[in-house]
């Protein structure tokens, strides 16, 4: 076989799709978008206090984040516009499709921002520009609706071509924040998959202090303990919502009296008698444990469910 043949068999340089992911895990390292983030982080969390909407916002009330479900209706719509621009005679269904794709978009902006503003600085970076292409795709669509209410169809489908190619640009940083970086994705340990059936010993009972949470090991988990009088709470120590250490959050009161434990890192307040979540970012339930003393004064867990 010739060079010249043998070159076809050659494995070929970089594709254009790991030079996609490259650039993708380069933001992630951006420190120039710091300074901006400090500041919108702050607005964001300035405006959407702890409370009610902040949470539906997160997606507690659904059990996961209301961001991605949410954004399908903008790019469904705003991809069926374009779709149908390649049509003759569906001017006025594709305008339709991007009006109501700019509509949804803002609910799925708001829970977005509430999202973000609780992310660690890597995933801040990546979804910073990712709001920057999902914003820039937006106002490409303002502009072709403008377009095509006042007739200029060639306008607006140039426009609404633009604000596609903006909307994939943001898509796929949004899918790099999610499946890459794992924002949204429940980060406690899946104690199903890592415990086995039955009780397991933990400590002796006289080693937990009255009132103050402490973290105990069993096997590969952290877990979170606290012992109120005669009663001993157990979860997995790690936050569902980004893995923060629960053994050093504090330890306050829900409005029935129940008690609950605040993660140090984002906020997100779990009943630390069944892992419940009473306030975000978290929306998934913390794993627990169900706890009982031997004769001998040893604890005792084993799963709950």
């Amino acid at each position: 076989m010739n060079r010249r043949a043998s070159n076809i068999f050659r494995r070929p340089g970089p594709q254009a799709s790991q030079r996609l992911v490259d650039a993708a895990e380069g933001l992630e390292h951006a420190r120039g978008l710091d300074h901006t983030i400090r500041l919108l982080s702050s607005a964001v969390r300035r405006t959407l206090r702890p409370g009610p909407v902040k949470d539906t916002l997160h997606g507690v009330p659904f059990g996961h984040p209301a961001h991605p479900p949410l954004t399908d209706v903008p790019m469904g719509c705003w991809v069926s516009a374009a779709v149908l621009d390649l049509l003759p005679g569906t001017g006025r269904a594709a305008k339709a499709l991007v009006a109501t794709g700019l509509a949804a978009a803002v609910p799925t902006t708001l829970a977005g921002l509430s999202d973000w503003a609780d992310l660690h600085r890597e995933q801040q970076r990546v979804g910073l520009v990712h709001a920057c292409g999902m914003l820039t795709a937006s106002t490409l669509y303002s502009a072709s609706l403008v377009a095509r209410s006042r007739g200029q169809e060639g306008t607006g489908r140039a426009f609404g071509f633009a604000g596609l190619a903006a909307l994939l640009a943001g898509g796929y940083l949004g899918g790099h924040l999610a499946f890459r970086l794992a924002a949204g994705a429940n980060h406690a340990d899946q104690v199903a998959h890592l415990v086995s059936l039955g009780w397991h010993d933990l400590c002796p009972a006289d080693d937990l202090p009255d009132g103050w949470p402490v973290h105990r090991r069993l096997g590969y988990i952290s877990l979170f303990v606290l012992r109120t009088g005669d009663e001993i709470h157990v979860l997995a120590d790690r936050c569902s919502h980004l893995a923060g250490p629960l053994h050093q959050g504090r330890i306050v009161t829900d409005d029935d009296a129940v008690l609950c434990v605040v993660c140090p890192w984002h906020g997100s307040t779990f009943r630390v008698v069944d892992g419940s979540v009473v306030h975000g970012p978290a929306t998934a339930r913390q794993p627990s444990f169900e706890t009982r003393v031997t004769e001998e004064g040893l604890v005792q867990v084993r799963p709950l469910g």
